[in-house]
């Protein structure tokens, strides 16, 4: 919690302000009592009226004065803490965006968002309540104590016996339930991961019929969320008849004391009044402490969750202000014996990976589902980080980039296409804030795409909606392609991103990436070999390891695995050409 409470420091006036105006307000009302003993007992007693308006006047002004540092109380406490907050998500959401391809999958993008709107908010409320009660509650607590200790001595005792017994209450509610409202956020992010996974899959749900197995999945997260917050809400729901209970006969004991010193003569009855209204301040105070524990617990554990998030170590170098220059001679990507791991995974992903790539050349990367094809390329703009060996980039070593730097030279097609909601020229300058309609038509040629574009209402102008709904699997692999190629990056990666067009667009979008201007090094990841056979070299893997690298004809005659792709893709129609010839 501490790790995220220095952002309030930009608020220290605020922080201060707040808390002050409450003491103020305070201050007024634990006077109101004794201008009521002063009222009954000098005025209504002795039927002076001009008295009675008097100090009638007196009491409006309080509650005037009050109501003033309230409200302004409540604007410095709003301030601070949406500001808090504000803060809060800006550091966050830059946090999350910080984190590598693998913190991500382990922390989980429903955990994220959680973190980022129920979370935040709670820690939200907790800091403006804490802001206008937490000092004012206590002090209005042990003040009308001391108040009622300058009325009688003897009746304040009660008052003495009374706060302790509150105080034990209080806070035995608040250790019970804190530790709770962590399982409580907690099944929260299971519940919204479910709901996540639903929206995003319903048509594969619908597709195999599943819709009712998934709502009772659904309500048993449900239901084991609910009974937890039954749990705390239970627990939490003691304290308020917990200390009505103990003010009620504090109440009684202050009555019955007050009244045999009223007839002994030792009080006045306008003093047992006021002794009873202290009495009631105080439990009025402490059921909004009650509450205010109830919340700042809950913000407190909240806010943990948010630290924890903060705290998660980020491998990639703060901004490097000197730009690292490209090394004379040296080979454009360079993998030296490296080896990946998932975190959490028991065996490597990729074992011993060696090669090298000369500016220009074109790589093609193929082998079996699961083999590390994906994992291999995603190491090159550090979206994962290798567990062992080196990887350079130009000559230099990829861990001495800063990541704008190092994705700067790179251009990534990912596996999913994926689009935002804005226009299409939204998208493509994505690649570069700056282009112009000319790179961006230059771009989409080369992407296959500009009949796509042309025959959209608006042409680069048309609304795209979120995630690309709106457009075929095909429209939007070519627009994501396209996008990378606006940026004119010094390297090209294409993970499998054509799996969608057709064998005559694929061929046409080869042939255009090889045309591009300037000397582009490009990463090919497919399934197909017709669409790597005519890179300059071809990495083959096989479950994590480098089986082959060379050029096509090379690896048909050295590369089994290879080999068995290959024919498996093009043995069939070999042998239907030659049945056709015989």
């Amino acid at each position: 919690m501490k790790q995220i409470l220095k952002y309030l420091k930009e608020y220290k006036k605020e922080c201060i302000c707040a808390p002050l105006f409450k003491l103020l307000e305070a201050s007024f009302e634990l006077i109101v009592p004794l201008v009521m003993a002063a009222i009954i007992d000098n005025g209504i007693t002795a039927s002076d009226k001009p008295y009675i308006w008097k100090m009638g006047g007196v009491l409006v002004l309080l509650a005037a004065v009050g109501l003033v540092s309230s409200v302004t109380a409540q604007y410095f406490a709003a301030k601070a803490a949406v500001g808090f907050s504000t803060k809060l998500r800006h550091i966050l959401f830059e946090k999350i965006e910080s984190l590598s391809f693998s913190k991500m999958d382990t922390v989980g993008t429903s955990t994220l968002i959680t973190r980022m709107t129920s979370d935040i908010n709670q820690v939200q409320s907790g800091v403006n309540l804490v802001l206008r009660l937490f000092l004012r509650s206590p002090f209005i607590v042990f003040g009308a104590m001391a108040m009622a200790f300058t009325v009688n001595v003897r009746a304040a005792m009660v008052f003495a016996v009374t706060i302790p017994l509150l105080s034990i209450v209080v806070f035995s509610v608040m250790a019970a339930s804190l530790p709770l409202y962590k399982k409580v956020q907690s099944s929260l992010d299971t519940v919204l991961s479910h709901t996540r996974e639903n929206l995003e899959g319903t048509r594969v749900i619908r597709a195999f019929n599943k819709q009712n197995d998934e709502i009772d999945s659904f309500n048993r997260d449900n239901e084991f969320l609910t009974n937890m917050q039954q749990v705390v809400g239970r627990i939490s729901a003691l304290t308020n008849p917990l200390t009505f209970i103990i003010i009620n006969i504090a109440t009684i004991a202050v009555i019955v004391s007050g009244g045999k010193q009223v007839y002994a003569g030792i009080l006045t009855q306008g003093e047992v009044v006021a002794l009873v209204n202290y009495m009631s301040q105080i439990l009025v105070e402490l059921i909004k402490l009650a509450n205010l524990i109830v919340q700042v617990t809950k913000a407190v554990a909240c806010g943990n969750r948010i630290a924890d998030v903060l705290s998660i170590p980020s491998k990639l170098p703060d901004k490097n202000p000197k730009l690292i220059d490209a090394k004379a001679g040296a080979p454009e990507v360079e993998f030296d014996h490296v080896c990946m791991t998932y975190e959490g995974a028991a065996d490597e992903t990729l074992t011993d990976i060696s090669f090298t790539v000369q500016k220009g050349q074109t790589i093609g990367i193929i082998g079996g589902t699961g083999s590390g094809k994906s994992s291999l390329v995603n190491l090159i703009p550090r979206f994962y980080d290798a567990t062992k060996g080196t990887i350079r980039i130009q000559g230099n070593d990829i861990n001495d980039y800063d990541a704008v730097q190092l994705r700067d030279k790179i251009g990534v097609v990912m596996q999913k296409a994926v689009l935002f909601a804005g226009t299409i020229a939204d998208n493509l300058r994505w690649g570069k804030n700056d282009a112009t309609e000319e790179e961006m038509w230059r771009a989409l040629d080369i992407a296959q795409a500009t009949e796509v574009v042309k025959g959209k209402e608006g042409g680069l102008d048309y609304m795209i909606e979120q995630g690309g709904k709106n457009l075929s699997g095909g429209q939007k692999q070519r627009l994501t392609i396209a996008r990378a190629v606006v940026k004119d990056p010094d390297i090209l990666i294409l993970d499998d991103s054509a799996s969608a067009l057709d064998f005559a667009t694929d061929a046409s979008l080869r042939a255009a990436l090889k045309g591009m201007h300037g000397d582009k090094t490009i990463f090919i990841v497919s399934q197909r070999t017709s669409s790597i056979q005519f890179a300059d070299n071809i990495i083959v893997l096989d479950d994590g390891q480098m089986v082959g690298f060379g050029p096509h004809e090379k690896l048909l005659e050295t590369c089994e695995t290879y080999k068995e792709i290959y024919d498996s893709q093009f043995k069939k129609e070999s042998d239907m050409t030659r049945q056709k010839e015989v």
